[in-house]
């Protein structure tokens, strides 16, 4: 007999105000009633580049898919149900990820488009996309949380706006250490900031500025792994940070590490 998950509120009812009338009602409650983790992790099985979990009150894993079995190392799903992901993946980055799930669970509220630093099925650190939302039962209590991480792909070159937003993404990648102001580059290449930032997301599925933040803080890496000479506001300034303490703040908000922690890091594990 095959082995199933107990059903899990995976979407809150909809308010009365909000809820379909007449022959929709019934279609509508079925869709918003109890959902089947397995099937939802059979769905999510068939895409690589995603990692998808659900989690309990505690935030201990309660469904996820093959994606993130290998980017954790380990061998099969069971090996990660009932455990945390600050106990499956290393030192902050476990660690972040699991305040994440415990301020969603608190608060009731989700996290959308976060740019972050994951780890890949190659077991190297690489940029993603992650949301999360609360999961509640039917009564509208929090009773744990869900989500996906996205890995950024390569950019729609077939994509007919590409050209207009193409210099404009070379400009950032080049430039990163400059003060660059994103109207006179979206003025540059006859669009609106707004314009602008629709299609960049629509072809990188970042804004220009995630886009800037990802360039500085690539080289912000490669520098502490390549350069142990340079001290830390240094790398600063060279990344484009006129303020030391920003550099920080938005390094260790990204890779769950200072910047100092991040080299000491690379140094241990090269002695290892």
């Amino acid at each position: 007999m095959q082995t199933r998950l107990a059903p899990f509120p995976l979407l809150r009812p909809l308010p009365p105000a909000a809820a379909p009338r007449g022959a929709q009602a019934d279609a509508a409650q079925t869709l918003l009633g109890p959902c089947d983790l397995k099937l939802v992790e059979q769905l999510f099985d068939q895409l690589p580049d995603v990692v998808f979990f659900a989690k309990d009150l505690q935030a201990r894993y309660v469904a996820l898919n093959h994606s993130l079995v290998r980017r954790s190392g380990q061998r099969s799903k069971q090996a990660l149900l009932g455990r945390t992901a600050a106990q499956l993946f290393p030192g902050a980055m476990g660690e972040t990820f699991l305040a994440q799930d415990r301020n969603v669970i608190k608060s009731g509220k989700p996290i959308h488009r976060y740019l972050e630093l994951h780890v890949y099925a190659n077991r190297e650190p690489g940029w993603c996309l992650t949301q999360k939302l609360p999961l509640h039962d039917p009564q509208g209590a929090v009773v744990g949380v869900a989500g996906i991480s996205r890995d950024l792909g390569l950019p729609d070159r077939n994509n007919p706006v590409y050209p207009q937003v193409a210099e404009v993404a070379e400009q950032l990648r080049r430039n990163f250490s400059e003060p660059l102001q994103l109207t006179e580059l979206a003025r540059g290449a006859g669009l609106s900031l707004d314009r602008l930032e629709r299609l960049f997301q629509r072809i990188f599925e970042i804004t220009p500025r995630e886009m800037l933040l990802q360039a500085r803080l690539d080289a912000a890496r490669a520098l502490l792994e390549n350069e142990p000479r340079l001290s830390v506001a240094a790398i600063a300034a060279q990344c484009g940070y006129s303020d030391h303490s920003a550099f920080t703040r938005q390094f260790r908000a990204t890779t769950s590490l200072t910047p100092s922690q991040y080299r000491a890091l690379v140094v241990q594990r090269a002695a290892a």
